[in-house]
């Protein structure tokens, strides 16, 4: 059986921060205004390892993600992206699937590297043993990321891309002990960009 259900919390006033930063770089990626020679969009498959910050037992876990990142201006490259992780915690009793949707601003001070933080969107499975007789249930939050990368040219329209975040996160409710847990991960991931 599987139930869904929304996060309803005291923190309306960051959820709409949040939201209006989602919005401003969607618009910032979707603008006419920018002409195609200053976007140099890049389409960026990508698989990597994520890790939980606050659980020491658990162990790295892979990750598969797709981007879509625009150049604005000189320095700036907004970007969106979608990811699909999964996680074991609790001794494996609960296994986390997670199809987080983010939007990003990097800024490159230097040609290669680029630094910067976004928002997300993070839709959660959570799945429990079968012994435990507990129902799957979905959550949907957002969540606050920093990070940076390095972009190193392998021809004139492909590079390969080295990218590491940090993702903040509400603290989770769980049917197991004890009743609640901080999901904040980290993870760094290889992709290929490719202009487009």
């Amino acid at each position: 059986m599987m139930t869904t259900k929304l996060r309803n919390t005291s923190h309306a006033g960051l959820d709409a921060r949040l939201l209006v930063g989602l919005a401003f770089l969607i618009g910032v990626l979707t603008t006419p205004a920018v002409t195609r020679a200053e976007t140099n969009a890049e389409l960026i498959p990508s698989f990597g390892v994520s890790k939980p910050v606050h659980d020491d037992t658990a162990e790295a876990q892979t990750q598969w993600g797709l981007a879509v990142r625009g150049q604005l201006g000189s320095i700036f490259k907004p970007e969106i992206g979608v990811a699909y992780r999964e996680e074991s915690r609790f001794d494996d009793q609960l296994l986390l699937r997670s199809w987080p949707v983010t939007a990003s601003m990097w800024v490159a001070p230097v040609r290669m590297l680029y630094v910067g933080g976004g928002v997300g969107w993070y839709h959660t499975t959570y799945d429990y043993e079968d012994a435990l007789l507990i129902p799957t249930s979905t959550t949907q939050n957002f969540g606050v990321h920093l990070g940076g990368g390095l972009e190193v040219p392998i021809s004139r329209n492909m590079a390969l891309d080295l990218n590491g975040r940090y993702v903040f996160l509400e603290k989770e409710g769980s049917e197991l002990p004890p009743g609640s847990f901080d999901p904040d991960f980290w993870t760094t991931s290889l992709g290929l960009a490719v202009r487009l």
